[in-house]
């Protein structure tokens, strides 16, 4: 089968659209043809090299495709089936697992981060990964939604309790996670205030649901929060940016606000005064990835229609390069698609 994989770190060049050795699923797996692959940052960052990535590698978390066979002790599936996968691997058995809490698994992994991913024809994978799709979904929105979804889902209902009377910063609204975490705001009615780095992401945010729109490259962003809600300030932070964004989204939270972040696209480094912290007892939050629970509950609401996909573009599997630099250079909104 066809794939794109790299046998060394660095830019968009590396990757090698090239024949690769085709799956030999297990009895207890899910063979899936790939119809479609949502790219993350996530790509980028293996892409470049991270701590435990072993080469040559395929990435890819989110997938949609058709299901080609089901191993012998699968009884509840079959050939024919559009499914999606979640877009993580865990053991399955330890206690975290047992308990609902699959991210805090020892050997949990994002899919496509600490295996192979969906960058190709072919992937099989254990049948707790796999989840139909109504039709009325098409591969590219089935897979622009996985990992984003219950990303943002973790974090505003998960870790944060999101209520109606909240106001959310969203930063990064025109990115997959943003778009997301605007919809869930919305439906939680919430008020949401969104980022973004020129006016056509702005408008989009805005016919997603964004309340109130704030330029990032141009405007102050706890300045405009401060206008925006009379100095009332926000009551959830929804950060990924990281350094670039870190101290506005400190100033932007009211006393006992919360401040959730699950990655760090501008870089890792974060300093803050902590008498910030503990004198306007504000709540610092980490999340990463959601758990099963998180997945099936944030699905019900994408298949009943209260959560819309946000698809940017697609691209051949074998332009891998040319979607890479799309999604480096923030040119998108919502996800950008690969298909094999």
């Amino acid at each position: 089968m066809k794939a794109v994989r790299f046998h060394e770190f660095g830019g968009p060049e590396v990757l090698k659209y090239e024949d690769v050795p085709d799956p030999n699923p297990r009895h207890d797996q899910v063979l899936v043809q790939v119809k479609a692959c949502a790219l993350n940052h996530l790509d980028l960052f293996i892409r470049k090299g991270l701590p435990g990535i072993k080469l040559p590698h395929i990435n890819g978390s989110d997938v949609s495709g058709d299901i080609i066979a089901v191993g012998d002790y699968i009884t509840d599936l079959e050939p024919g089936q559009r499914v999606l996968l979640a877009p993580m691997t865990f053991c399955g058995v330890c206690a975290r697992c047992t308990e609902g809490q699959q991210n805090f698994c020892p050997q949990f992994t994002v899919l496509g981060y600490g295996n192979d991913g969906g960058n190709r024809e072919y992937i099989a994978v254990p049948r707790v990964n796999v989840l139909p799709i109504p039709d009325e979904l098409t591969y590219d929105e089935a897979a622009s939604l996985p990992l984003v979804s219950v990303t943002a889902w973790h974090m505003l209902v998960s870790r944060c309790g999101i209520k109606p009377a909240d106001t959310v910063l969203v930063l990064g609204g025109g990115s997959g996670v943003g778009s997301i975490a605007i919809q869930i705001c919305k439906m939680y009615g919430a008020t949401c205030i969104a980022t973004a780095g020129d006016e056509t992401k702005l408008d989009q945010c805005r016919d997603l649901g964004a309340d109130h729109v704030i330029n990032h490259y141009k405007q102050k962003i706890a300045d405009e929060v401060k206008k925006i809600t009379s100095r009332q300030m926000c009551d959830i932070v929804f950060e990924h940016v990281g350094k670039a964004t870190w101290q506005e989204s400190m100033k932007s939270l009211k006393p006992g606000g919360r401040l959730v972040t699950c990655g760090a696209t501008t870089g890792p480094d974060a300093s803050f005064d902590i008498r910030f912290l503990f004198a306007r007892q504000l709540s610092f939050l980490g999340s990463f990835m959601g758990t099963m629970g998180d997945f099936h509950e944030v699905m019900k609401h994408i298949f009943a229609g209260r959560i819309k996909p946000v698809v940017d573009r697609s691209f051949p599997l074998r332009e891998a390069a040319a979607a890479h630099e799309r999604l480096e250079k923030s040119e998108q909104f919502g996800k950008v698609i690969l298909n094999p």
